[in-house]
């Protein structure tokens, strides 16, 4: 049977640079950090002080205002990413087959907020002071269901929730339901907001955090010696995916063609990597087997590159063992060094920025990377400046706790 090529067609996003798709990457290019101050709660006890938020969020125009009021933010920031993906992708709503139109938006934490609150309130007031929304607004498949709903997309929706693999398996998984002839148009992302006094409290409890106070902006620091964790971010990317067939028949603009994918889980710690990048290599590995790639054509990888002591080396060896003498080649960086670790929805909105260096054939610089790891010698990180490059393929990989790895392949459309 011939496979079905998939492309994508629209892209939606919420961060903290905003919901416009070219201020999101143009500031990305210029290398600039989103991180700040956190002033949505008192964190002045805290060691970890900042995150890049989501700052100045109006959703009017994409939710009902008392809709907006209620739901979580990790819902709205869906909703509205979601929507925007449809306005990008210009597709005609009143003329699709809603029954072959799916949504899979995931998130790694829920709704953190409503939980919390909800919480105190049982505590504090009673069971009887609850709202009846608490639950609709804290479980994972909501933002993904409450969008299908405003939409009227009745074919696959469900939540995937694999910590910070999450936006990335979701964009695997929509791919795989058109491919095998579920749908023909797929919403697929990752959202998340756990910028929350208890969301804080977890990673700094866990001892995961950069606790740069003096230098937020200098915090994350993928693949630098200096690095102290991560630093937490939000928001929420979305992507369109559409059978080829179907979006050449509308006259689609077709920004990438999405190429293979992989998932595996490294089956070793909790929060750890295995040290040696085994199972990521071997997931880049089948990602490219199913794009019918060998290593040698990738031209680009958008790293998940945490910030953290383990993990940023872990991905550095799996790229060498796999890409062997290429991966000098090869343009690689670190978002996550100017957006911060927005967890569930950081593999979807690292899928755009993928894209739009398909797209503008230059990448972003990874910021902060002062005094780079003996390891990443020899490899283009593309420290502090953006870069020219010529992208044909590109690759964007994931990684979560629990071992959840995803890595899928992109290419310039042909």
């Amino acid at each position: 049977m011939k496979r079905r090529r998939i492309v994508i067609t629209g892209m939606g996003v919420v961060s903290c640079f905003g919901t416009d798709l070219e201020v999101f990457y143009n500031t990305l290019l210029a290398g600039q950090s989103g991180v700040s101050p956190i002033t949505s709660f008192p964190c002045e006890e805290y060691p970890t002080r900042f995150a890049a938020t989501v700052k100045d969020f109006d959703p009017e125009g994409y939710l009902d205002k008392k809709q907006a009021r209620r739901v979580d933010a990790c819902i709205a920031y869906a909703v509205v990413a979601g929507k925007k993906a449809l306005e990008h992708s210009r597709l005609d709503l009143a003329s699709l087959e809603k029954e072959r139109c799916g949504v899979l938006v995931g998130s790694g934490m829920g709704g953190m907020k409503t939980y919390a609150d909800g919480v105190e309130t049982v505590v504090t007031k009673g069971f009887k002071r609850l709202t009846p929304f608490f639950v609709p607004y804290i479980i994972t498949n909501m933002p993904g269901a409450l969008l299908a709903i405003e939409i009227g997309f009745k074919g696959p929706n469900y939540s995937i929730s694999t910590a910070c693999a999450t936006g990335s398996h979701a964009i695997i998984s929509a791919a795989r339901h058109i491919e095998r002839g579920d749908a023909d148009v797929m919403i697929c992302g990752g959202t998340e907001a756990s910028i929350v006094p208890v969301g804080l409290s977890g990673f700094v409890a866990c001892k995961a955090l950069s606790e740069r106070n003096d230098a937020m902006t200098k915090a994350s620091r993928p693949w630098d010696k200096q690095r102290d964790g991560f630093v937490m971010g939000e928001g929420c990317g979305v992507f369109i995916l559409e059978e080829l067939e179907h979006a050449l028949a509308r006259k689609a603009t077709i920004f990438a063609e999405y190429l293979g994918g992989d998932i595996s889980c490294d089956a070793n710690h909790m929060t750890d990597p295995i040290a040696d990048g085994s199972v990521v290599c071997a997931t880049m590995k089948r990602a490219l087997e199913e794009a019918n790639l060998v290593p040698e054509a990738v031209d680009y990888i958008n790293a998940h590159a945490t910030s953290t002591l383990v993990g940023d080396l872990c991905e550095i060896r799996a790229i060498k063992a796999l890409f062997g003498s290429h991966a000098k080649n090869l343009c690689i960086n670190a978002t996550k060094s100017m957006l911060g670790h927005s967890l569930g929805a950081a593999g979807a909105l690292e899928a755009i920025v993928t894209v739009q260096a398909i797209l503008k054939q230059k990448v972003h610089p990874t910021i902060n990377l002062d005094d780079p790891e003996e390891e990443v010698q020899g490899l283009n990180l593309v420290p502090h400046t953006a870069q020219d490059a010529s992208i044909k393929v590109a690759m964007s990989n994931s990684f979560g706790f629990g071992g959840h790895n995803a890595s899928f392949v992109l290419g310039r459309y042909s």
